[in-house]
């Protein structure tokens, strides 16, 4: 099934999206999986002093022939995807395809500040992107 992922302190929180059920919040545009920004504040409210992209994360979707594939920052170790694929209940075939997401959408605070680029502080810092603040 498809749905996000973070990893939160070096824990998979999955959320799978169910289709066919109601989802009261967080779903994407498309209307058959969630988006990481509007799901963050109702799953994590906790941590609503942090952006949705300060954590590592990820999704799952399906390929147009059945295979599911794993988009996610490239920092996420291969120790995760045995997880993924039982929370997402994916099966072995056709075997999901990791891809390394290497763009500014799925960089985290932690890639952030290895290039260099200051925190959330409001300051520009050079961030361009679809968000505006990368």
């Amino acid at each position: 099934m498809r749905g996000v992922f973070w990893i939160i302190e070096g824990e998979l929180r999955a959320f799978p999206f169910e289709e066919g059920e109601v989802h009261e919040y967080g779903v994407a545009k498309s209307g058959n999986n969630f988006n990481h920004k509007l799901l963050w504040p109702h799953a994590f409210p906790q941590m609503h002093n942090l952006p949705f992209d300060y954590y590592p994360r990820g999704r799952v979707e399906y390929k147009s022939d059945g295979t599911p594939i794993i988009y996610m920052n490239p920092g996420i170790g291969d120790e995760y995807i045995g997880q993924i694929v039982e929370a997402f209940g994916l099966s072995e075939e056709p075997a999901p395809v990791r891809r390394d997401d290497y763009s500014d959408h799925y960089m985290c605070e932690e890639d952030r500040l290895a290039q260099g680029r200051q925190d959330y502080d409001g300051r520009d810092n050079g961030r361009h992107g679809r968000h505006g603040r990368r």
